[in-house]
């Protein structure tokens, strides 16, 4: 290196070579770390200016690792699966519609045995009546079958659903594969049967009770009383389908089991507005038939989203606290009230519904 003299007698100093130093600094870059004397290189810097972190790189492997279980399909391959999906439904309902033609005369007995109990109740000696010649085969071997396979092969038609609906979903969602056809097909076919014992039964004699007071003999259809019952049972069936709705809501996190709950009222209000839709005739009493088993319903599903975030969030649900302020009142009430009824009013208990008569 130069030295450099300094005036008055200073000791020289010793200034360093710019060019030295370059070469030099040039040289431990290009050396490897593992030689020594290597000079330490700083941490890599991302375009972004930071570091990327274990966690940042987790989550995206696993966003990856999601990405991958979907499958890409195009829109023609879409469309040849939609194709193909609803080909498999029409197969099942044929095959649930051969099946249910077998037994379509004792179908028919079951069928017209609540307008059979109604009009012998309310005192009046008619009969279903045909019309046309063709409305019995039409009514008894046709539409009623038709009912019969819609709800048996509910469960093949909600599978080839959830089929088609499946790619589209993440891995860890396609899990709920066999929950969501169960529960689907069992709350329909619920419904159903709720629609047959109970919604039908009362709304039938309602009605044919409004003249009775008036002299007013029914003449029914079996056309138009199968049309109704086929009204009532596949509504009743479809909307026993709410608590899946909003428990699919809330499981996507469109919305939460709070907001539902704080704004119930409207949710009310939605509910009794669409089953006087829904409802086949306009008076109060089928009206409230409807509504009110929509209403429970839509609780049902708050609850059932309540759980899946607690489950979500890794708490436990209440099941003593739930049970020692809810279930034990209602279990208290609903004895009382029966014991009273009973016990004050005359009423007695039987083995089938409506389990209480006077």
């Amino acid at each position: 290196m130069p030295e450099e003299i300094k005036p008055d007698g200073e000791s020289p100093s010793i200034v360093p070579d710019s060019s030295a130093y370059q070469e030099d600094h040039h040289s431990s870059v290009g050396t490897a770390p593992d030689q020594p004397g290597a000079a330490s290189l700083p941490a890599v810097v991302t375009s972004g200016g930071s570091p990327p972190s274990g966690s940042s790189a987790g989550s995206a492997d696993d966003e990856d690792g999601d990405d991958d279980g979907m499958l890409r399909m195009s829109f023609l391959e879409h469309l040849e699966e939609l194709r193909s999906r609803l080909l498999k439904c029409l197969a099942g309902l044929g095959v649930a519609f051969m099946f249910a033609l077998i037994f379509a005369p004792q179908m028919w007995l079951l069928v017209q045995q609540p307008a059979e109990t109604a009009l012998r109740e309310l005192g009046f000696a008619a009969r279903l009546v045909q019309h046309s010649p063709i409305d019995g085969f039409m009514t008894i071997y046709v539409k009623l079958p038709l009912l019969a396979a819609i709800f048996l092969a509910s469960p093949w038609i909600l599978w080839q659903v959830w089929g088609f609906v499946a790619p589209g979903l993440y891995q860890r969602e396609r899990r709920f594969a066999g929950p969501f056809v169960l529960t689907s097909a069992g709350l329909f076919i619920s419904g159903g049967l709720f629609a047959y014992f109970v919604a039908f039964r009362f709304g039938l004699k309602f009605l044919l009770g409004v003249g009775k007071d008036i002299k007013v003999e029914p003449l029914i259809s079996i056309v138009e009383y199968l049309d109704l019952f086929i009204n009532v049972t596949l509504g009743v069936g479809i909307v026993f389908e709410i608590p899946i709705l909003i428990f699919f809501l809330i499981m996507l996190r469109l919305t939460t089991p709070k907001f539902l709950i704080e704004n119930s009222r409207y949710a009310i209000l939605g509910i009794v507005v669409v089953a006087a839709v829904v409802t086949p005739t306009p008076d109060v009493v089928n009206l409230m038939i409807f509504s009110l088993p929509m209403i429970l319903l839509y609780f049902v599903g708050i609850f059932a989203g309540w759980i899946l975030t607690l489950h979500r969030d890794g708490k436990s649900f209440p099941w003593g606290k739930i049970f020692l302020f809810v279930g034990l009142p209602l279990i208290l009430t609903g004895g009382i009230t029966v014991w009273l009824m009973v016990a004050k009013f005359g009423y007695r208990l039987l083995s089938q519904w409506p389990f209480l008569t006077k």
